[in-house]
């Protein structure tokens, strides 16, 4: 593995490597037209708490399944991918991250179908709160590979752009968190009510759940091969940290 960026050698997954570093030249092209963030260029910044669900179903993946005693602080971006106006269907983001033995956690969502194999496809939006979010990549955990999801439960974001907010608004969203297996039902296992951010400065939230891993989860070769060319080549050797307060 290529040191610091979590990209496997040469040799290592192909056909992934090939993906990655398509998918590395359109975004190093796209940072050229929109610097410094090609893709979710704007975002409104959240935070607010994880709440586990008691005798949830197991995933095999030790952050999912070890229910805290409370609350778990966290911060979050919502964003739209290409950034069209909001009146417009885009791809929705969501990150979250959380600290978990004193380190960053992170988990990308992306606005996608719920079903198979519609879960495995992007699906564009006009409002937040219809979509329905998932990693798209599974993460390797002890029973095999396991999705992350979510779905709205009530509330929707005050915005997904800065420049869209007049006021303090103090709305919750409230989501689902679920998991899966590949092909498998969801089996949801945390509620996140999340709220706008008194701090909307976004410098130190650059997402990478490969290098912010679940505790008790890892990233498959070819996952990292495909994604983490792209992440090397837009974000900073050394981000700023924002974690959640």
């Amino acid at each position: 593995m290529t040191p610091g960026t979590g990209i496997p050698r040469l040799s290592s997954t192909p056909v992934a490597r090939a993906f990655g570093a398509v998918l590395s030249g359109a975004f190093a092209v796209g940072r050229r037209l929109r610097h410094p963030r090609p893709i979710h260029p704007r975002g409104a910044v959240l935070s607010g708490h994880v709440r586990w669900i008691p005798d949830a179903e197991p995933s095999g993946i030790a952050w999912i399944d070890r229910t805290p005693d409370g609350p778990v602080p966290v911060v979050a971006r919502v964003s739209r991918s290409i950034g069209l106006p909001a009146p417009l269907p885009d791809i929705v983001g969501l990150a979250l991250r959380v600290e978990a033995d004193g380190e960053p956690a992170d988990i990308e969502l992306a606005s996608t179908g719920w079903t198979v194999p519609a879960r495995f496809a992007l699906r564009a939006h006009r409002r937040v709160e219809r979509a329905r979010f998932g990693t798209l990549f599974p993460y390797r955990g002890t029973r095999g590979p396991v999705l992350v999801g979510a779905r709205t439960r009530r509330g929707r974001p005050a915005a997904t752009d800065p420049r869209e907010l007049r006021a303090a608004d103090e709305r919750t969203w409230s989501l689902t968190l679920g998991h899966a297996t590949a092909l498998g039902a969801w089996h949801p296992f945390a509620v996140v009510d999340l709220r706008l951010d008194d701090d909307q400065d976004d410098t130190g939230l650059r997402f990478d759940a490969v290098r912010h891993p679940l505790p008790g989860s890892h990233a498959y070769a070819w996952v990292r091969a495909a994604r983490q060319p792209s992440y090397a080549r837009v974000q900073p050797a050394h981000p700023e940290v924002r974690m959640p307060r």
